[in-house]
């Protein structure tokens, strides 16, 4: 039978069960609650908050791979594993979520195309407590040891205390250091140049590959996660699930309120 004086966490990513920043994520937090773990069958970074709506889906239990939590997988993204996951495999509605920790920075604009950081507005908007953790290191040999302190005591603090209504959080770790602290701070402004690479295929028929590099659009800001990030600290980005752009809206209804006159 389910304690259910324990809190229950769920734990998802977008670089597939078989990223070894997941596991240490579990490893991390297994001490605070009964901890499920649901990802996805395979990789799915850079794909937001897609879900699958022309597929079937299907769910897979796995033995574990870390003493005491629960190990499943899903062939969607990481959206449908939270949906999934709420839906058919949890015994009840998780008392928090956290995403990662992926591998790769999730920095800056970085938040607009996370799959992580997909699946951590999908539970915001659940009204469950949510966090994403990412490393800036890809590799699948990345070390995580450095992180897990900070990492526990994040996510330590938001199991006791929870978030406020209608935000979750957005955390980056420097790779390869022991970091100096943490700070909470905004996204920094920036874009990526989105360029890509052409090939040509065996055949000869041309291909292309993204590639390109993130412009910091105000490196000397510092109030933004990619400037301490730099300083090795780690940091904590409130992200609002709303989009709503409030302070716009009373000038635009002027605007097309003359439009209508017109």
């Amino acid at each position: 039978m389910e304690n259910l004086s324990r809190k229950l966490i769920l734990i998802t990513n977008d670089d597939s069960v078989d990223a070894p920043g997941i596991h240490h994520l579990a490893e991390c937090v297994r001490s605070l609650g009964d901890v499920y773990v649901v990802a996805p069958a395979h990789p799915h970074s850079g794909q937001s908050a897609a879900i699958t709506v022309s597929s079937p889906l299907r769910i897979n239990e796995l033995p574990p791979r870390t003493e005491g939590v629960r190990l499943f997988t899903v062939n969607g993204t990481p959206v449908d594993c939270v949906k999934l996951a709420l839906a058919a495999i949890l015994p009840r509605r998780p008392d928090i979520i956290f995403a990662g920790i992926n591998h790769g920075s999730n920095a800056g604009v970085n938040v607009t195309y996370s799959g992580t950081m997909g699946a951590v507005l999908e539970g915001c908007l659940e009204g469950i407590p949510s966090v994403g953790f990412s490393l800036l290191h890809h590799s699948m040999k990345a070390d995580f040891t450095l992180s897990t302190a900070f990492v526990a005591a994040i996510a330590a603090e938001i199991i006791e205390k929870g978030l406020p209504q209608g935000v979750c959080l957005n955390v980056n770790i420097p790779a390869r250091v022991l970091p100096e602290g943490i700070k909470v701070c905004r996204a920094a402004r920036g874009r990526w140049t989105d360029n890509y690479q052409r090939y040509l295929d065996p055949q000869g028929i041309p291909f292309y590959m993204l590639s390109g590099r993130f412009i910091n659009d105000e490196p000397d800001a510092d109030d933004t996660d990619e400037y301490w990030l730099s300083r090795r600290y780690v940091t904590v980005v409130p992200v609002a699930a709303d989009q709503t752009a409030v302070a716009a809206i009373k000038s635009l209804a002027g605007r097309f309120s003359e439009c209508a006159d017109s």
